[in-house]
């Protein structure tokens, strides 16, 4: 498949939910179970934190549930063992399922992991690696599950500019390799990364402004696009909010832009203040075509 000019309708399915041009932004809850992760405000251990937070954020707003039990922050020395993450993403999960009816999403690129988020009901996968090991998409395709490709290994760069069709050609490649694997491209959604790109010899934040800036460009891809932003390291520089804690003004204020500019889902800590920017960023914003 060759991607280029951007589409002129973008639809896609994140599990039973839709989503795309002429749709709400759909709210995607983050629920950690890793006590690693470095926003410590959404870390849930207990089954019933969980149950409680998943519960609340649905009552809120949010769409779908996104599980992660292994921090994927790149600059954090967080790696735990496969059958522990595997063991924390199925109890987190069955807990989730336990309390609402809602798509969740499993925030793994491994393979037990996945295998067990399925089993306990899953119907997305959350790879931050851009499929960097192509069994998930065999898991996906399986079991025609939903799949969102963050695009991970920029290489060296000169400029932020350049960032923006190096990430393009990275989601491709991953766009690529999900179909050859079969999975559903009506159930493909591509994610830019933010935060991530760490090791391009340039600096690391200015990358992810560049990005937020030309997600018009992602349209290109005809997937829905998800953004991330929520309380990342990129707002406290430009804040110079150094605790995640303080970082929820800044957050809101990327997402009503993204939004502005094009992104069609939201992943984000805090789902009733999303909620409120989101849907008055869509009112301002120019509709898609």
């Amino acid at each position: 498949m060759k991607w280029g000019a951007p589409v002129s309708l973008i639809r896609g399915f994140l599990g039973r939910v839709e989503a795309g041009d002429r749709l709400p932004t759909r709210i995607i809850g983050v629920i950690n179970v890793s006590p690693e992760s470095f926003y410590k405000g959404s870390i849930k251990m207990s089954y019933e934190e969980i149950v409680e937070t998943a519960l609340y954020m649905v009552k809120s707003g949010a769409d779908i549930i996104d599980v992660g039990a292994m921090s994927t922050a790149p600059y954090l020395q967080t790696y735990i063992d496969e059958e522990e993450e595997a063991r924390r993403i199925r109890e987190a999960i069955e807990a989730v399922k336990s309390s609402i009816d809602v798509p969740v999403s499993a925030d793994t690129h491994r393979v037990k992991p996945a295998l067990e988020a399925v089993k306990a009901g899953a119907e997305i996968i959350n790879d931050v690696t851009g499929l960097s090991n192509p069994a998930i998409a065999e898991i996906v395709a399986e079991h025609n599950l939903s799949l969102i490709i963050c695009a991970r290994n920029l290489g060296k760069l000169s400029s932020p500019r350049e960032a923006v069709e190096s990430t393009l050609k990275v989601l491709e490649r991953s766009l690529k390799i999900a179909l050859e694997k079969n999975v559903d491209i009506n159930r493909i959604a591509i994610d830019p990364a933010i935060g991530f790109h760490r090791d391009t010899g340039i600096d690391w934040w200015k990358i992810d402004l560049e990005l937020i800036r030309s997600l018009e460009k992602f349209r290109r891809l005809g997937r829905p696009i998800v953004i991330g932003v929520s309380r990342k390291s990129f707002i406290g520089i430009l804040t110079g909010k150094e605790k995640p804690e303080d970082r929820l003004f800044g957050s809101k204020g990327v997402e009503a832009i993204a939004v502005f500019l094009g992104a069609h889902v939201i992943r984000t800590h805090d789902v009733p203040e999303a909620v409120d920017v989101v849907r008055v960023a869509e009112a301002i914003r120019k509709t898609n075509p």
